[in-house]
């Protein structure tokens, strides 16, 4: 058990490296879609849509896999993860997670 809380800090240092080496300007143009229900700035307007801006980057990728695998079910998600590839998804997870 023990052994597990040494490895973590090394697998987050990984998983963050892999998000980091994503291109947020990618992201940025790919964005352009999301605008209408997250917000200019990441910053939903409409209480039921949530803020994307500042969350985790690591977080924001696995919600979308989530969305375009199907295991979480959004209907005005599906169509927009569906065209959206892995690249895609680092990109955009890394835009957001850029904002503040």
């Amino acid at each position: 058990m023990q052994k597990w809380i040494y490895a973590l800090p090394l697998l987050a240092l990984a998983w963050g490296h892999q998000v980091k080496a994503a291109d947020i300007e990618a992201g940025k143009a790919k964005a352009t879609v999301c605008v209408a229900c997250h917000g200019v700035d990441g910053k939903a307007s409409v209480p039921v849509y949530p803020h994307l801006a500042g969350q985790n980057a690591a977080y924001l990728l696995k919600q979308m896999k989530a969305f375009k695998e199907g295991s979480r079910t959004e209907p005005l998600m599906a169509p927009f993860m569906a065209m959206l590839t892995e690249a895609d998804m680092e990109n955009l997870a890394a835009y957001y997670a850029s904002l503040k």
